[in-house]
């Protein structure tokens, strides 16, 4: 397996070198490092532009002493037996960079900080966190916390959710952990919304008929799924909600004392490459502990044509 850690000397940053340090990698695995210093034209988009136009290349040795010594700590508190780690420098624009260098050996997961520091900061995002989450192809895992002990499966039956269960019943990460399966009954309203008169007496049976059936079918799922990760090895329990889906995974994480929420997404295509999709979006600004996305598999359109 390989997995990526972006650092660049922060607290939040070694919250995910903390995690991925914790977290059950198979012997063999490669831990990379990676630590990202604007280059060139990037210096001038900093808090120095105009000290950039005269000190350049004072200002690029700084940041790359800063990025050099954060990468020596983090190689430092990686290292173990039966795994093997190493540091990349990186320049350019700090997601970007981490996005390529992932695609570029092969990665099979991101692991980054989220930006905040406090009970209410950390349910914050920093800007480069977002960007990472917009742009890669492969999970990211946004840390929060410096140990996964309980985790929370977000289970919907999508490809997305689909992706995120097979991680979890693959992964050794999660062999030793117990997961709480969340089925979260939103109350949307499908077809007959659009109705001429949803309300008429003659529709309202279907109606009631309807939302039984589909609120039915997601327990069912959710106790599939359950019984599919029980199979599996792990100790997986079950829990169906109401209400809306990003506030509901985050309170059963927190009711779960659980370290860790796994979840699905569906990317949107779009002119870079790909955009989260509006729940995992919600969950992993607002949760107070670690999110992992997994996205869904790319149609081949939206792959057609990408390096």
């Amino acid at each position: 397996m390989k997995v990526l850690v972006a650092t660049d000397g922060s607290e939040a940053s070694w919250t995910a070198v903390r995690l991925a340090g914790a977290l059950a990698w198979p012997a063999g695995s490669l831990v990379r490092v990676v630590s990202v210093v604007d280059a060139g034209t990037a210096l001038f988009g900093g808090p120095w532009p105009t000290a950039a136009l005269v000190q350049a290349d004072e200002i690029q040795a700084g940041l790359r002493a800063v990025a050099d010594r954060a990468l020596r700590d983090a190689a430092a508190a990686l290292a173990r037996p039966g795994i093997e780690v190493e540091t990349t420098l990186l320049e350019g624009r700090p997601a970007i960079a981490v996005v390529d260098e992932a695609d570029r050996i092969g990665a099979d997961l991101i692991i980054a900080g989220s930006r905040g520091h406090g009970t209410l900061e950390t349910m914050l995002l920093g800007s480069v966190t977002a960007e990472l989450l917009d742009q890669a192809r492969i999970p990211v895992m946004v840390a929060r916390r410096l140990i996964a002990q309980r985790a929370v499966l977000a289970w919907d039956g999508s490809e997305g959710a689909e992706a995120a269960a097979r991680i979890v019943e693959s992964w050794p990460a999660f062999r030793s952990i117990p997961v709480r399966v969340v089925t979260v009954l939103a109350s949307a309203a499908p077809w007959w919304a659009a109705s001429s008169d949803p309300g008429a007496p003659t529709m309202i049976p279907a109606i009631l008929d309807a939302i039984d059936a589909e609120r039915d079918e997601r327990r069912a799922q959710n106790v599939a799924m359950t019984e599919r990760l029980r199979a599996a090895g792990l100790a997986a329990e079950g829990v169906v909600r109401d209400g809306d889906p990003a506030g509901q995974l985050i309170d059963a994480a927190t009711a779960d004392l659980a370290d860790l929420i796994v979840m699905g997404t569906h990317g949107r295509s779009g002119l870079a490459r790909l955009a989260l999709g509006s729940v995992a979006r919600n969950v992993v600004t607002h949760a107070p502990c670690t999110v992992l996305v997994v996205r869904a598999p790319a149609a081949p359109e939206e792959t057609a044509g990408r390096p």
